[in-house]
């Protein structure tokens, strides 16, 4: 029996000692582990940031809550185009990712855009406005859409003259600009929409709290497509909190797509600056929100999210990814979902004798 013992105790140690040898493994492999998730996440932190969650802000300041009221109106109000059909979130939807989720926006007479309309959320983290950066910010921006005759196809002298004709609109102008001896004005009305667009950010994306800290926010899969989207330098171009928006780059930097994604008469910023090498050249799309605003590109030709990293992959790095890296990126991408920002239709003014009629 004592030899047993004996025999018992030296198996006991040498299990034990095995058990903690293999412990010892384990806690050295997690570390190795967690090590590797630090340099990813610091990595993550240095090319990219949450988006802030302190309400709206324009050039630096806070946004007036008088000029947000009215440019939510404003936003919503089809008056200010000539049909009197179309409105800012007729191609802004709110509540479909900023977007209207269509290659094309169809416009006054049933016109088709020329371009696939970019997302209002988070635009005001944007560098330039519209896909070839036209407008400076959101208030050039505004006026843009309503005089274009493929868009709202109005006047700014309609504009004012419908706005002016319903009492509220004048009490809240006077209200939302203050000491201005003509509140009623075009540069106004783009103003107040500025101010309300400025608040439709997204903060709180699974994304945003990994870079703060919480590692599980996303999952093993997730973290592959991140360190896969900074490995293949998709973080070049989309970088910072809205992960682009803030510089022009050509749309086949190594091959050229296709023209049914890339149309020939389209040369991008090429139109604003008539320079030769601006010829296809784009704003970096933003890509907060991105899985809520296909299809994808400036000519809205791509549905799949999966399909659009593999074309940018192809195109922009010369790098051919396969079938299970594209998904991977795409799944990261999927994290940048934020809080959709919950706007309630508002209740406009009648309109009056005065308004003028649809055309």
């Amino acid at each position: 029996m004592a030899g047993w013992r004996k025999t018992g105790v030296a198996v006991g140690l040498a299990l034990g000692l095995a058990g903690t040898a293999g412990l010892t493994l384990g806690l050295a492999g997690a570390a190795a582990r967690a090590d590797e998730g630090d340099a990813l996440r610091a990595m993550a932190t240095a090319l990219f940031a949450p988006l802030p969650d302190d309400g709206g802000q324009v050039r630096g300041r806070p946004v007036d809550a008088r000029q947000v009221e009215l440019g939510r109106m404003l936003f919503f109000d089809p008056r200010l185009s000539r049909s009197h059909v179309i409105s800012c979130n007729t191609c802004h939807n709110v509540g479909t990712g900023g977007a209207d989720n269509v290659p094309t926006s169809i416009g006054h007479g049933w016109q088709k855009g020329p371009r696939n309309s970019p997302t209002v959320l988070n635009a005001v983290l944007n560098a330039a406005q519209f896909w070839d950066g036209r407008a400076a910010d959101l208030a050039e921006q505004a006026k843009g859409p309503v005089q274009a005759s493929v868009e709202m196809n109005n006047t700014p002298e309609r504009v004012v003259e419908t706005l002016a004709s319903m009492p509220e609109y004048v009490r809240r102008f006077g209200e939302a600009f203050p000491g201005d001896p003509d509140p009623v004005s075009f540069d106004n009305m783009a103003l107040a929409i500025e101010a309300f667009e400025a608040t439709l950010v997204t903060p709180g994306a699974r994304f945003d709290r990994y870079l703060a800290g919480e590692t599980d926010a996303l999952d093993a899969t997730e973290r592959r497509g991140l360190q896969l989207f900074i490995d293949s330098g998709c973080g070049a171009c989309h970088n910072g909190p809205n992960l682009g928006g803030q510089a022009y780059f050509p749309f086949g930097v190594i091959e050229r797509p296709g023209a049914d994604i890339l149309p020939e008469g389209d040369k991008g910023r090429f139109a604003v600056t008539q320079t030769a090498s601006d010829a296809y050249v784009f704003r970096a799309a933003p890509l907060r929100n991105v899985e809520l605003t296909a299809p994808y590109f400036h000519s809205g030709q791509v549905w799949d999210l999966e399909q659009a990293v593999a074309i940018m992959g192809n195109a922009q790095l010369g790098r051919e990814l396969d079938a299970e890296q594209a998904r991977a990126i795409a799944a990261f991408l999927r994290t940048l979902t934020g809080r959709q920002p919950r706007i309630e239709h508002p209740l406009l003014p009648p309109s009056t004798a005065r308004t003028p009629r649809p055309e």
